[in-house]
């Protein structure tokens, strides 16, 4: 019996399982997925899009991330904190994107907030939940992955007590493994390593 969840891809190289279900998934699990992210534009389009991806599955917003940059000027804060309510409505009515009233609605609103912070406080605040890759085992299976942790249920409520809207601890969780502050890799995977 198999220890490891860890499948072989195209190139005999062991993966996660999630990682060779579509081809967008491939490039994005190997160079993306668990890589540190920082600065406080790319964590607010990673925090955006995990609020985006609620309730459906990451590759309908990874095959969309182009048309959520289009529509959210690229996720810079400053610039989507100034948007209008025709903005608003022309995210409605946007096929680009995920036209989700109560998302829209917090990706703006987050903006507005995050304009007042000073510059790399949203970087410093989300990585002072990354708990010690020592006390981390690496995961062989992915019933060994959590959906949400201690630091990810502290880091959702410190965001919400500062009035970022739409982050509970799963998204908060989504978003730590996502930009690195988790190493969730499988043990046997190849991007492991690569992510650090």
């Amino acid at each position: 019996m198999s220890t490891s969840d860890a499948v072989a891809g195209p190139d005999g190289g062991l993966r996660c399982p999630w990682g060779l279900s579509t081809e967008d998934y491939v490039a994005y699990h190997d160079d993306e997925w668990g890589r540190p992210v920082h600065g406080d534009d790319a964590l607010y389009e990673r925090l955006c899009l995990e609020a985006f991806q609620s309730g459906l599955s990451w590759i309908t917003i990874l095959r969309r991330r182009e048309g959520f940059r289009t529509a959210f000027a690229d996720f810079k804060i400053a610039a989507v904190a100034e948007f209008t309510d025709e903005d608003r409505e022309r995210l409605l009515a946007d096929p680009g994107i995920i036209r989700n009233r109560a998302k829209i609605d917090a990706t703006l609103a987050n903006a507005r907030v995050l304009a007042d912070w000073p510059e790399g406080e949203l970087d410093s605040l989300i990585w002072s939940f990354a708990p010690s890759a020592a006390s981390r085992k690496a995961p062989k299976k992915l019933s060994d992955v959590p959906a949400i942790t201690d630091e990810s249920t502290a880091l959702s409520k410190t965001l919400k007590k500062r009035g970022i809207r739409f982050v509970g601890p799963t998204t908060a969780y989504a978003l730590m493994q996502a930009c690195g502050l988790v190493n969730d890799h499988l043990a046997d995977c190849v991007a492991r390593e690569a992510a650090g």
